[in-house]
């Protein structure tokens, strides 16, 4: 079975700060950052090395579908709605964050979950 994760942006920020943002491109098949997150990271410092992943093209940048009202309904931030929306618009992804309130509403829709601890065990 191949693995498809949706980044959300803790995770490939954490991972980018300690120079493990390749983990998660040599670890799963086919990865995507949401735009929404995407717009989260490239508001960070010029330094960050996840924004500057995202400038180098590294890291592949989806469009997400609207998000049901029923995920709208969670309130969560812009990036968790827009990194479950994918997952739950493509069955099969599987949504990379660590923010509890959405874990819990990943759960909720029956969406796998992978953190960033999972990330570093898996390596």
């Amino acid at each position: 079975m191949s693995e498809r994760w949706v980044l959300n942006a803790s995770p490939l920020i954490v991972l980018a700060r300690v120079g493990l943002e390749n983990l998660f491109l040599s670890l799963a098949d086919q990865v995507v950052v949401p735009r929404a997150v995407a717009a989260e990271i490239e508001a960070g410092p010029p330094e960050d090395r996840a924004r500057q992943a995202l400038a180098a093209g590294r890291f592949p940048i989806a469009d997400t579908p609207v998000p049901a009202e029923e995920l709208l309904a969670w309130d969560l931030g812009s990036g968790e709605t827009a990194v479950l929306s994918l997952a739950l618009s493509e069955p099969g992804w599987v949504a990379v964050l660590d923010d509890a309130a959405a874990r819990k509403c990943a759960l909720a829709f029956s969406v796998a979950v992978k953190g960033t601890l999972a990330i570093v065990m898996l390596a």
